[in-house]
């Protein structure tokens, strides 16, 4: 595997909070903590954002992709609300995750918890090509949840 450099910074106040790390040798995403001051308390339905205390600067070609965490979704219906959020290579502020609990009970995040993944990957950016036609395809113009939509479907 290859490696990509990024600068990171620990904003003041948070040289507590430990750096994003993979978990496992051939784990995809680094796992954000929590950088609150106070437990922060999300009700049933509830939402807020997280700061991570951390700020990063992505090579160009590169984003970071802020996605939720498995066990915490499983465990307690806690999910990251606009997954995946998208940190640009050009963006310098605080890495926030937006949570969000879905789950029936009150979670409490706690400073240091792990609390979401983010995962580095290259962009592909694209040059419109304006045509009068597209070309066809097996699937056509099927609607949103067409394919594979058969008698069985």
């Amino acid at each position: 595997m290859s490696e990509v450099a990024v600068a990171v910074t620990r904003l003041p106040g948070n040289d507590d909070i430990a750096l994003p790390r993979y978990e496992t040798a051939q784990s995809a995403g680094l796992d954000l903590a929590a950088a609150v001051a106070a437990a922060v308390v999300l009700a049933p339905g509830g939402r807020a954002a997280i700061p991570t205390g951390l700020a990063i600067a992505l090579p160009p070609g590169y984003e970071a992709q802020i996605r939720p965490r498995s066990g915490l979704a499983a465990r307690n219906g806690v999910t990251v609300l606009n997954a995946p959020g998208t940190v640009d290579a050009d963006y310098r502020g605080e890495i926030k995750v937006v949570l969000a609990n879905l789950g029936h009970e009150p979670f409490a995040v706690e400073r240091g918890m792990r609390i979401a993944q983010m995962v580095v990957a290259p962009v592909t950016r694209i040059g419109w090509d304006e045509v009068d036609a597209l070309p066809d395809s097996a699937r056509g113009g099927g609607g949103f949840g067409s394919t594979g939509a058969g008698p069985a479907g």
